[in-house]
């Protein structure tokens, strides 16, 4: 499994330990997937069952100006990673965004709506998917939260604790999905083999005001503390352009008979807990 240190990847370990299975976890220290020669030789050393693509470029921003650091990690590297797969009769699972949406849909998307990024790093991240291939399973999920990691629910808590101002976007739109549950459905795909895309978010889609304030309030802090502010008054301006509405419909999972993520909610009362615990 690659991307070790993020924190999908730390879950996807512990999810796969948990089941009973033996994960081998690399980060970029042990293992750089832009080299094709370290991957062939790592996955045929190993010979694991199944290769999990948990690493990314995902700094949104520096991807518009580093565009072939972003398409070397994010489409480049997964080339590597599904050929040292086949050869290996190992099963792929890469990790892709909602960011491979425009953002132009009133509804959330679901896996057979056309991609259409508009930054750098979606056009990349929708690159890797390609070169996943077609006998490869492939995961989008969006606004990741978890326990190891930096993330908008550790944002907003440092921010409530320090006691400064709380501003978010309140037209940008999404799902936020918590790193446990994409995990648990990771590790079923994976056991299943299955080919495929799939979507793996938690429902009930907010804008990113809209979640601070439920983070806000699931931490026994005054939700009317945090303010609206529109993408186009933040100063400095972000370089990438963001999808206005990138909520991610389980659709594939629903109808495969699947277990998919419930409402984010719950997952996060059990996250603030653990962070504020």
């Amino acid at each position: 499994m690659t991307g070790a240190a993020g924190q999908l990847g730390h879950d996807v370990a512990a999810q796969m330990a948990d089941s009973g299975h033996e994960p081998i976890a690399a980060g970029r220290p042990e293992l750089d997937i832009s080299q094709r020669d370290q991957v062939l030789s790592a996955v045929g050393a190993i010979r694991p069952d199944a290769v999990v693509n948990c690493a990314a470029y995902t700094a949104v921003d520096a991807c518009q100006t580093e565009a072939a650091r972003a398409y070397q990690v994010n489409a480049v590297a997964v080339r590597h990673l599904a050929e040292a797969a086949r050869r290996f009769d190992a099963h792929f699972c890469h990790v892709s965004t909602d960011y491979v949406f425009s953002g132009d849909k009133a509804e959330p998307y679901h896996e057979w709506d056309r991609p259409d990024p508009r930054s750098v790093y979606g056009a990349s991240k929708l690159a890797g998917e390609g070169e996943a291939g077609e006998a490869a399973t492939v995961v989008r999920t969006s606004w990741l939260c978890g326990r190891h990691g930096s993330n908008m629910v550790g944002t907003v808590l440092r921010l409530a604790a320090e006691g400064g101002p709380l501003r978010f976007v309140s037209d940008q739109r999404g799902s936020p999905s918590f790193t446990a549950d994409v995990a648990a459905v990771i590790e079923r795909l994976c056991v299943d083999r299955r080919p495929g895309l799939y979507h793996a978010a938690n429902q009930g889609d907010v804008s990113w005001y809209e979640f601070a304030r439920e983070v806000m309030a699931a931490a026994g802090h005054d939700p009317d503390r945090v303010a609206p502010i529109a993408t186009d008054d933040l100063q400095p301006p972000r370089p990438a352009p963001r999808p206005a509405n990138s909520a991610l419909e389980n659709r594939a999972l629903a109808l495969a008979g699947m277990r998919c993520p419930g409402d984010f909610r719950e997952p996060l009362m059990r996250l603030v807990a653990e962070l504020l615990g």
